[in-house]
């Protein structure tokens, strides 16, 4: 148990750092986009989907999968950004954007794991 926990925790470590680096490459857009977030949850979402498409066709032990999949995609994914992000730009009175948002960081982490499955 101690492995699968420190498993999970090293992959998490690498993936919030991952994630705050990603955060800070500066971004020109029109409006209030929070195109930093939304590209690193299609990243996270391919790789998930590719991590788990490789696993299932080698023989990938399971620490090494729990610090990919959960400690590695779980801590460089951000749905909890990502939703307080949704609520700024509703608040905001930018609802068209957030809607836009909401829609496209759906559909496009939906066929990022699609995709990263079929790479993978």
């Amino acid at each position: 148990m101690f492995f699968k926990v420190a498993a999970v925790g090293m992959g998490g470590f690498v993936g919030a750092c991952a994630r705050y680096l990603i955060s800070l490459i500066p971004m020109e857009t029109k409006g209030d986009f929070p195109v930093n977030t939304f590209l690193t949850n299609i990243i996270g979402a391919i790789m998930i989907g590719f991590i788990i498409a490789y696993a299932r066709d080698t023989n990938m032990s399971p620490n090494h999968l729990l610090f990919l999949k959960v400690g590695l995609c779980g801590g460089l994914t951000t749905f909890s950004t990502f939703s307080v992000e949704s609520l700024g730009l509703i608040e905001s009175g930018s609802w068209i954007t957030a809607a836009v948002y909401m829609m496209l960081s759906v559909f496009c982490c939906v066929c990022g794991v699609m995709l990263g499955m079929h790479l993978g």
